[in-house]
């Protein structure tokens, strides 16, 4: 038996994919750590409203973000996991494209933020969040992203690491200044912690995978598929985010605090199944090339172990939400409610992500986008109807509709697909 696990292991280990997903589920479980500390030292410090406030502008700004690099990264994993030695012009049209619609999208959140935000909030705290997320976080997501193009996952979780570790260290030296600090002076840290990440990354891309070449050469046929990109992130965000906003303006800034933390930490439960998300992107465009039923063969297998690993951290989630009034303190006592609503929420994600990133991977990202964009008006809508009747429990229902929907939608979409080719091939024998 442990000649037979040894050669398992060591089996596991020669797997590029098996490594890449350690590395980043290495780099996320000290990330995790490190965000559990942040997340509390954040939450108990602003108190219910001020979190609730920073909630709310962070989703607001967050679904404009997707738009700050318009696809760029994911074009650069694409055209790297195809050809290696198109990474210089990959990475300098992501760098020029970032910084010209980066400060467009800034003016825009800026505008919005006054339809959709209450006067409560400070222009300046939008600003701040807006700057530190749509350049500061779209130039380190393209600095990970080069790393995942190439591989080289440890890299990507170091990123990682080390953007929430200077949030963490700017959270704790915020709080020995302030005990109970603003939302707005949360600002001026959470965008300076931001600066240095990203010019941390930036460095780190260039000395290990080479100097950008700073001329924007995308066909329109790259823009175009760039625009499918940040129309699904920005859905994507739209389905699981706006509620957090439209609480601020249709519920209270209560609501949306006990709300947000719960949804935090059902993303971070969530946290080793995107590693494995991560690490196993490149190899859905290479698979892809050949077809939905290629791309869905790999995705299966990789489906199934997450599913299970799912259902554990549902019922996880059930039998020890009560243990988070002791962590975050007791006015986020009903936050224990939440979680058990919001609990299904990692079986389903597993599931349409899988095959979301099957769509992709078989060239059919503007369907995907298509999907995204209608669970998105499905959200807000039900959301407007949901919120106001019945506050965060409103917004907890239309998440999990909106997550199963696109679950349905997404399998649907690959099956008939998958269909289609295979009458394809039959008819052409």
């Amino acid at each position: 038996m442990v000649p037979l696990m040894t050669t398992k292991l060591k089996q596991l280990f020669k797997s590029r994919m098996a490594r890449n997903t350690l590395w980043l589920s290495g780099g996320q479980g000290l990330r995790l750590l490190i965000q559990a500390a942040f997340f509390t030292v954040i939450a108990r410090s602003l108190g219910v409203n001020n979190y609730g406030s920073f909630v709310g502008v962070v989703a607001l700004v967050g679904i404009l973000y997707p738009f700050g690099a318009l696809g760029s990264g994911n074009l650069l994993v694409k055209k790297v996991a195809l050809d290696r030695g198109a990474f210089p012009t990959a990475w300098g049209g992501a760098l020029i494209t970032t910084a010209c619609s980066g400060a467009v999208l800034i003016t825009a959140v800026l505008l919005l933020s006054r339809l959709t935000l209450p006067a409560i909030i400070p222009m300046r705290l939008v600003l701040l969040v807006a700057v530190a997320d749509i350049l500061g976080l779209s130039l380190i997501t393209i600095a990970a992203q080069a790393f995942q193009a190439f591989e080289q996952m440890k890299w990507t979780a170091a990123i990682n690491v080390f953007l929430n570790a200077s949030r963490l260290v700017g959270a704790v030296a915020l709080v020995l200044v302030h005990h109970h600090p603003s939302a707005l002076q949360w600002g001026y840290v959470y965008l300076g912690c931001s600066a240095v990440a990203a010019t941390a990354a930036f460095c780190l891309v260039w000395m290990k995978l080479g100097a950008p070449d700073l001329v924007l050469h995308r066909s329109l046929s790259e823009y175009r598929e760039g625009f499918y990109f940040s129309i699904g992130l920005s859905a994507q965000t739209i389905y699981n985010d706006i509620d957090k906003t439209m609480l601020v303006r249709l519920s209270t800034l209560d609501a949306t605090g006990i709300y947000g933390a719960g949804y935090r930490l059902i993303d971070v439960s969530f946290a080793p199944v995107l590693a494995l998300l991560y690490s196993a992107y490149p190899n859905f465009f290479r698979k892809g090339s050949a077809g939905i039923a290629a791309s869905f063969s790999y995705a299966k297998p990789l489906l199934l172990r997450t599913i299970v690993y799912a259902l554990f951290i549902c019922v996880g989630i059930l039998l020890c939400a009560g243990i988070v009034p002791y962590v975050l303190g007791a006015e986020y006592a009903r936050t224990t409610e939440v979680l058990r609503w919001l609990s299904p929420l990692p079986v389903l994600k597993s599931i349409h992500y899988f095959l979301s990133d099957t769509l992709t991977g078989a060239g059919h990202q503007g369907l995907r986008s298509c999907l995204q964009t209608g669970v998105a008006i499905f959200n807000v809508l039900i959301n407007l109807w949901l919120i106001p009747a019945y506050s965060w429990r409103g917004a907890a229902w239309s998440s999990i509709a909106s997550d199963a929907l696109l679950a349905c939608a997404a399998g649907a979409a690959v099956y008939i697909l998958s269909k289609r080719a295979n009458r394809l091939v039959t008819s052409q024998l």
